[in-house]
């Protein structure tokens, strides 16, 4: 059983903005157009966050002519889900566990 958690993703989401990505882009793909009208952020500032959210493989662009459409990759939420009901796990088994004091 794995407790340890991607501490990487866990930065990379923690961002308020760039939780809200992910949670637009969990609905549909969109592009920066449509992000800078669902967020009200400026595009530029978007941008950068979308370069995060992309090294991070927490999405993946799609070219569509002048645009570029972003997609939520599933797998690591999911990946991540994982590592977290891991977490509970042990914790449900460790509340039996008490270290003695010295």
């Amino acid at each position: 059983m794995m407790t340890s958690v991607d501490t990487d993703l866990i930065r990379v989401l923690a961002d308020p903005l760039r939780l809200r990505i992910v949670t637009l882009l969990a609905k549909e793909m969109l592009c920066t157009t449509h992000l800078v009208e669902e967020t009200g952020a400026r595009q530029t500032n978007l941008s950068n966050h979308l370069r995060v959210l992309r090294e991070a493989g927490v999405v993946e662009t799609e070219p569509c002519g002048r645009f570029t459409y972003y997609r939520l990759k599933p797998d690591v939420v999911a990946e991540l889900a994982g590592q977290f009901a891991d977490l509970a796990e042990s914790a449900r088994t460790a509340a039996e566990n008490k270290r003695a004091c010295p």
